[in-house]
């Protein structure tokens, strides 16, 4: 049965995500993009974003406002910053439209204000929507498992030097991914390095944190679990944006039609394999 076409808008449509996601939109054969949003104050609104990422004309103009009543998309895509984000998915409810969120650095009740939206519409949170990276997570989960009360743990973190949250929300999803199994809350088994004299053994039953801001890094996670007889590190690198997009759009198809409820990248995985 041929699947219904996927109807999208972009936030931040000429960063340099939003730039990756329009390109695989237009690949995608399921699809479409309809509306391409900046800032207010662009000096670009009214252009063929097609034109102006690169691609050719492809006849959907930047645009500054949400026209949300036109009912031009199906699920609104938004990789910006939290009070954005928390805009858009307001006027989503309002007007009964899904959204796909790759935003990360919201505070706890931020978090709640998106749980209560999603009773309301079908919604997609994940600080990353690549599959390696949640693949890393049921990787991550299974050997804390068997090695989390035996081993040091720590997740170190490599982004470009322009990202402003530390650590990752990516690095904080596997800290959780890793406390749920342990039964630990993160915020008081979390261990940040910073300069001074440590102690002389280090604390036992925490998550060490280590996030660097180097150049133009896309996104490298690595986890560690050390006895003092071996060592596994599992390892995810990005070499480009293109796997968070597929990841975004095939999120977008995914919850096209779904009436409400809060999901992730781990429901996307039970479908497919």
């Amino acid at each position: 049965m041929k699947k219904k076409i996927t109807r999208i808008a972009i936030t931040g449509a000429m960063g340099r995500m939003g730039r990756v996601l329009i390109k695989e939109i237009q690949k995608n054969k399921n699809t479409i993009l309809t509306t391409a949003l900046v800032k207010k104050n662009h000096p670009l609104v009214g252009e063929d974003i097609g034109e102006k990422i690169g691609i050719g004309k492809i006849g959907v103009s930047i645009d500054n406002t949400l026209n949300i009543e036109k009912n031009n998309f199906d699920v609104l895509i938004d990789f910006t910053k939290p009070s954005s984000t928390l805009y858009f998915l307001e006027q989503c409810c309002k007007f009964k439209k899904n959204i796909i969120i790759g935003t990360t650095g919201f505070s706890n009740e931020e978090n709640k204000n998106i749980n209560a939206y999603s009773e309301k519409i079908a919604l997609m949170i994940s600080s990353n929507f690549s599959i390696g990276i949640n693949l890393l997570c049921q990787l991550v989960q299974k050997t804390t498992k068997i090695l989390g009360n035996t081993s040091d743990i720590d997740i170190i973190e490599f982004h470009h030097r322009n990202k402003i949250d530390i650590p990752s929300g990516t690095a904080l999803t596997i800290g959780e991914t890793i406390s749920k199994v342990m039964n630990w809350e993160l915020n008081k088994h979390s261990l940040y390095y910073k300069k001074g004299i440590t102690k002389k053994i280090r604390e036992i039953k925490k998550i060490g944190f280590s996030s660097i801001r180097s150049g133009n890094v896309i996104g490298k996670h690595s986890v560690l679990f050390s006895s003092s007889d071996e060592e596994i590190k599992i390892t995810h690198s990005a070499f480009n944006r293109d796997s968070f997009a597929k990841g975004a759009i095939e999120s977008a198809i995914w919850i096209h039609e779904k009436n409400q409820g809060l999901f992730n990248m781990n429901d996307i995985l039970k479908d497919k394999f």
